[in-house]
């Protein structure tokens, strides 16, 4: 563990919740993941709502053809009227040969199917020996049931983990970065670690499905995204060791980061300094015109993403914003020690939600910005109050330098709006709104 990340959390007691909550499900994740792996395609196993929820999330146009579908469950799949399995054979023959492209069909399972018990593991596996080696098929579960939607990539990088090859003197990965990044930041982030003089690093996932790093007792992994406590589990059944520290957001978050990995790597300091300056002097100068903005403002975070520590860490650290609660819907303290220790003491911390008990404190504190999923976000702004949708953290590209800038104006879009609004003037034309 890095020195400076491990005095643990200067927060106060977490406040355990267990009551109605409001997030969205593991299917969610499909939308960044179809991108990232640019040769998959991910099936859910579903119903009609799936199929709509998909499609009104991702903004699907009618001409288009993405990488993912629903195999839709009728009433007779539900009321066991009907061979679930050879339906589904059915679905997988006619898409693979409509998609021959396709390099690795992943299997997603939901709600509907979890709660009838189809065993989607062994459909693919049985399908996996019907059209290997050409197409590879593997599942996961992004089922709403208790989940919130970045465990879908969680457990989409856990199947992979299981799926990778073993390491040796041939095909030795000497780190992991774990956690689907925008293809820009994992271009920026190569382009450090040449300049760092890091080799053998490998994202996951990567931009192919033929691209899976080997793991073994030698290899290093270190996680770009909060939520993935699955994955790193499986890592680290493999042998795996895990790099610490807080997550790649902001200036003060990735040189952080990048640090931990230069001192893992032997990298001395002075090259250290050399590859990192100018990007920190760039990230710096990005923030500036946001903090009159942000400095002093009182922030409230309902949980939803798991990315709300981090979050919190980069609004109070670098740009003075006053943080009020931090809600997760799952807090692996481990993994989030570093950026609870960097919070203010004192800053109420809650894991699970009850979410009418959680709308109560927001209102008592009365933020000027409220962090929360869409679900709540409309009834908060009929009340007058500023929110921030919570999925837009996760859809755009935060991590890095680079990104340093437009991590800060997605806080300040509600912000700004809010004051056009008030001074009467109306929008100016091209001004961004939340």
């Amino acid at each position: 563990m890095n020195q400076a990340f491990s005095a643990g959390c200067a927060t106060g007691p977490t406040i355990r919740e267990r009551g109605q909550h409001e997030v969205f499900c593991g299917l969610t994740s499909i939308i960044w993941l179809h991108r990232k792996v640019q040769d998959a395609f991910f099936l859910i196993v579903g119903s009609r709502t799936c199929a709509h929820l998909m499609q009104s999330a991702a903004g699907v146009m009618i001409f288009s053809e993405p990488r993912f579908a629903t195999a839709i469950m009728e009433e007779r799949d539900l009321a066991g009227m009907a061979d679930m399995h050879d339906e589904l054979d059915g679905v997988v023959d006619k898409l693979l040969a409509r998609r021959p492209d396709i390099k690795m069909l992943v299997l997603v399972g939901s709600c509907p199917s979890e709660v009838i018990k189809f065993d989607l593991s062994k459909a693919a596996e049985r399908l996996n020996r019907v059209h290997a080696p050409k197409h590879r098929v593997l599942c996961y579960s992004g089922s709403g049931i208790e989940t919130t939607f970045t465990q879908g990539e969680d457990n989409f990088l856990t199947a992979l983990v299981n799926e990778a090859p073993a390491s040796g003197p041939q095909n030795e990965t000497k780190l992991i970065v774990a956690g689907c990044l925008p293809d820009v930041v994992e271009d920026q982030f190569t382009r450090l670690f040449d300049d760092l003089g890091i080799e053998g690093v490998q994202f996951l996932p990567g931009r192919s499905s033929a691209a899976m790093p080997s793991i073994g007792p030698g290899t290093r992994f270190i996680l770009a995204q909060p939520y993935l406590g699955a994955a790193a589990a499986a890592l680290q059944s493999r042998g795996a060791e895990r790099i610490n520290s807080i997550f790649p957001l902001g200036e003060q978050g990735t040189t952080a980061w990048f640090k931990a990995i230069a001192d893992t790597f032997g990298v001395p300091e002075d090259r250290f300094e050399a590859a990192t300056a100018a990007p920190r002097k760039r990230a710096k100068a990005a923030l500036q015109s946001f903090l009159p903005w942000l400095e002093g403002r009182r922030m409230f975070f309902f949980p939803d993403s798991q990315l709300e520590p981090s979050l919190a860490r980069f609004l109070h650290s670098e740009t003075g914003a006053e943080i009020i609660e931090v809600g997760s819907p799952y807090l692996h303290r481990e993994h989030a020690a570093g950026e609870l220790g960097l919070l203010p003491p004192g800053t109420a911390v809650s894991e699970g939600q009850d979410v009418d008990l959680q709308i109560d404190r927001a209102r008592k504190a009365d933020p000027d910005l409220i962090v929360c999923g869409m679900g709540l976000a409309n009834p908060f702004e009929a009340e007058g109050r500023l929110t921030k949708w919570s999925i837009e953290f996760a859809f755009t590209p935060i991590q890095g330098y680079e990104q340093a800038g437009d991590l800060a104006e997605l806080f300040v879009r509600p912000l700004r709006r809010q004051s056009v609004l008030k001074s009467g003037l109306g929008f100016e034309e091209g001004a961004p709104c939340s």
